[in-house]
């Protein structure tokens, strides 16, 4: 992805399992524009997965990373999959607060059904329902906060999902 002067159409935040890469995904091929997932980025530029920076060098230099990806990110032309964790760190929070953004919300239930709560999420490795309904609740008033738009992804395929953003960020 490169820097564009009009910075991303939209920028999907949520929890993991909330479809922000599929819905992501989807949104920009209806849009006609580019996407990027932060997560991504971090994981071709470091060489290595998530969950292995989360081992290797602990969950603090992790969040550094990102913060400095989703700040090149807002820079970018299209459409931006932030990563669950990101809004959670104040930089990263004030960057978000003036953009369009959509909190695709999800419950425990469809989440786990998404991501099956692998190890390759590694704040979901120990106890996993505990630990995501414990992260929920403590980033919903963020993730609510920062949200221009919420589009509740229960029981619904991407393919309306991403329709939903699509519309909203159409304003139609």
């Amino acid at each position: 992805m490169t820097p564009a002067s009009g910075g991303p159409v939209v920028l999907l935040i949520g929890p993991p399992g909330s479809g922000k890469t599929t819905v992501g995904e989807l949104v920009a091929k209806a849009l006609e524009v580019p996407f990027v997932d932060t997560d991504q980025v971090i994981e071709a530029e470091q060489g290595r997965r998530i969950a292995e920076i989360f081992v290797e060098d602990g969950e603090p230099h992790f969040r550094e990373l990102e913060a400095e990806a989703v700040a090149r990110a807002t820079t970018w032309d299209g459409v931006v999959a932030v990563g669950g964790g990101a809004p959670m760190t104040e930089s990263t929070a004030a960057l978000l607060e003036s953009l369009p953004v959509v909190f695709l919300d999800v419950t425990i239930a469809d989440a786990a059904v998404r991501v099956g709560f692998s190890t390759a999420r590694p704040l979901l490795a120990v106890n996993p329902r505990a630990t995501w309904t414990r992260l929920m609740a403590e980033r919903r008033p963020t993730y609510e906060r920062l949200a221009t738009w919420v589009v509740d992804t229960e029981g619904r395929v991407a393919e309306d999902v991403a329709a939903e953003v699509v519309a909203k960020v159409n304003h139609e």
